[in-house]
């Protein structure tokens, strides 16, 4: 806590691979979190001196073993001073002794030892992650110290889901750098490459061993694979990362650049690849970054070069979101294109509120439309179709017309106590439902402020709302 009282914020961590051959490295303790450090310090070659005072069993044996320089030794103040001098390049303490703990990582950090204190992140300037460990493939899970029994059950879950084969696979992609370096210096195409080898029944062979047959398929794809250009037209869903589709994350680890809209959550941008470039073209009402044209423009510019690129879209791109002109754009340039489907807002806005959007006792359609004013300000709107009783009407992109919208329903013949709700950003954590009805609805929204992204639902689901008890 800090002293406001507010909660401390979690340090950030650089999750690293830090090369440990032949380095020194320090172990204080005797027990058995000591013995799993060392076990973990052997696979790296680290070279290990343990200071204790004694050894149980399981560090004895590590001892006769050869696996460690022991100094049978209790830390008192001198000692200290002499460790704060050492060049070791990085420490463990596990002992049961906090003070001395404290001491000794303080000596050692004075003398720009990497340090951690095993379950005391607070004295620590490292943590060490769980580990699912394949050979020379290392996956390490780690939260900021928050939550470690966390990070184990994760590792249990990736355990799982990476077969034992993915250390022979490694091993023979790194035989074959140097080849493929030689033989394809783009890195781009070399890369591509790679991907396609991954995703190859040739990649099952190296993890069965059997290198021949790999190596086969690996310079099958050097000489027959030809790269173009391609576009993705995918729908990122209404918010939620959760909601991604499996297709949705395939291509945004894949792509080289994405084109993204102004409703991407960063938790949804961060799915994508690290490496591919980032181009906001996203629209605020009344400011876009780029019109409809020059982001069509972009897309096949970039796909003429080569590139694979990533047109990312809030919710699905052929529910308002531009993805028929898009696509109609790439057809006529002559540029390959997928159409990957997301939740469309409506749907992800209205389960995650607890409305359904159909029930055959209340609504027996639904109808999508967007609330868009016309240039001069007024609304143009089918008013007939969107008085049938027996149908819930969704609304986009009509929070800022609200008054107009409920008025114009009114005067067309809607009743004024006509079920009304607005989910204001949907299905995430900051999820916000307002209740009312045609008549109350802008009032309600005023006075709880909604703000955009919001979505308003007509209907008599509204009523018969659903929520988890």
């Amino acid at each position: 806590m800090t002293q406001d009282g507010s909660e401390q914020p979690f340090p950030g961590y650089l999750p690293i691979g830090l090369r440990l051959d032949g380095e020194k490295v320090l172990v204080i303790g005797g027990g058995g979190i000591a013995a799993n450090k060392v076990r973990l310090l052997l696979s790296c070659r680290a070279v290990i001196t343990v200071i204790a005072e004694t050894l149980y069993p399981e560090m004895h044996s590590l001892h006769k073993e050869g696996a460690f320089t022991y100094i049978p030794q209790t830390l008192t103040e001198d000692s200290l001073v002499a460790l704060a001098s050492s060049d070791y390049r990085l420490a463990f303490i596990a002992t049961n002794n906090t003070a001395l703990n404290h001491k000794v990582s303080a000596a050692l950090r004075a003398a720009h030892v990497l340090v951690c204190i095993v379950d005391n992140p607070e004295h620590s300037n490292f943590i060490t992650p769980a580990i699912v460990d394949r050979g020379v493939v290392k996956v390490g899970i780690i939260t900021s110290g928050a939550a470690p029994v966390l990070s184990r059950r994760i590792r249990e879950k990736l355990e799982g889901e990476l077969p034992s084969g993915t250390k022979t696979l490694a091993e023979f992609m790194g035989k074959q750098r140097h080849f493929m370096r030689q033989h394809c210096p783009d890195l781009t195409k070399r890369r591509k490459i790679w991907e396609a080898f991954i995703d190859s029944p040739g990649a099952e062979a190296a993890r069965q061993g059997k290198e021949k047959e790999a190596r086969a398929y690996l310079e099958h794809l050097l000489a027959n694979t030809a790269f173009t250009g391609e576009v993705w037209l995918v729908g990122a869903g209404p918010g939620n990362a959760d909601l991604l589709t499996l297709k949705a994350l395939h291509l945004m680890q894949n792509a080289d650049s994405v084109l993204y809209d102004q409703l991407l959550s960063p938790t949804i941008l961060d799915r994508v690849r690290r490496d591919a470039e980032r181009v906001f073209v996203g629209k605020k009402r009344n400011h876009h970054t780029m019109s409809q044209n020059e982001i069509q423009a972009e897309m096949i510019r970039r796909a003429r070069r080569g590139e694979r690129v990533l047109r990312l879209k809030g919710g699905d791109p052929l529910i308002f979101g531009r993805g028929g002109e898009e696509a109609d754009a790439l057809l006529q340039a002559g540029i390959p294109f997928q159409i990957v489907p997301g939740i469309t807002a409506a749907n992800g806005c209205a389960a995650y509120a607890g409305f359904a959007l159909t029930h055959r006792d209340y609504a027996q359609s639904c109808l999508f439309l967007t609330g868009h004013a016309k240039a001069d300000g007024s609304l143009d709107l089918p008013w007939k179709t969107l008085l049938h009783p027996l149908q819930t009407v969704v609304i986009y992109m009509g929070l800022s017309e609200l008054p107009e919208l409920c008025q114009q329903l009114k005067a067309h013949g809607m009743p004024a106590d006509w079920p009304a709700a607005i989910v204001e950003r949907g299905t995430l954590a900051e999820q916000k439902v307002v209740l009312g009805t045609l008549q109350t609805l802008p009032a309600r929204a005023m006075k709880d402020n909604i703000q955009s992204p919001a979505l308003i639902i007509l209907g008599q689901t509204v009523k018969h709302r659903v929520i988890q008890p």
